[in-house]
């Protein structure tokens, strides 16, 4: 029997981490991340259930050195909003799935917010295109 020392390794991939910090970041921003874990399959569909089309999906970059994930999120959020209150549950939401989906230790998750929106100031051509010009 080959001792479990020697067996060989999983290795989860910097992108892997990446989309599982954008999606809990979408869950975070959407205020019901409860039901998305039971919800899993939804992140395939559609936009992912968000329901303000004008807002960007959370964009997010992971560092993994062996079992340790180091993420930077970027959010757009809605103005007036509490910007402190969302980006400390898009933290906590990121820590929270990436580890529970991957085994690993998060020390380290930035937040950074790219733009405030005020929806009725946007031309309507603009919200229309808004999350369908960036290839990812």
């Amino acid at each position: 029997m080959v001792e479990p020392g020697e067996r060989g390794a999983t290795r989860i991939a910097d992108r892997v981490v990446a989309k599982i910090a954008s999606q809990a970041a979408r869950e975070a921003l959407r205020g019901d991340a409860a039901e998305a874990v039971e919800a899993v399959d939804a992140v395939a569909v559609g936009d992912g259930g968000l329901t303000d089309v004008t807002v960007a999906r959370p964009n997010a970059v992971a560092a993994v050195r062996g079992s340790v994930a180091r993420v930077r999120v970027a959010v757009e959020l809605g103005y007036p909003s509490d910007i402190g209150a969302h980006c400390g549950a898009v933290r906590r939401q990121v820590i929270e799935r990436v580890s529970e989906l991957t085994g690993m230790e998060v020390p380290e998750v930035a937040v950074t917010v790219e733009r405030l929106h005020v929806p009725q100031w946007e031309r309507p051509e603009r919200k229309a295109r808004r999350g369908r010009d960036r290839v990812r």
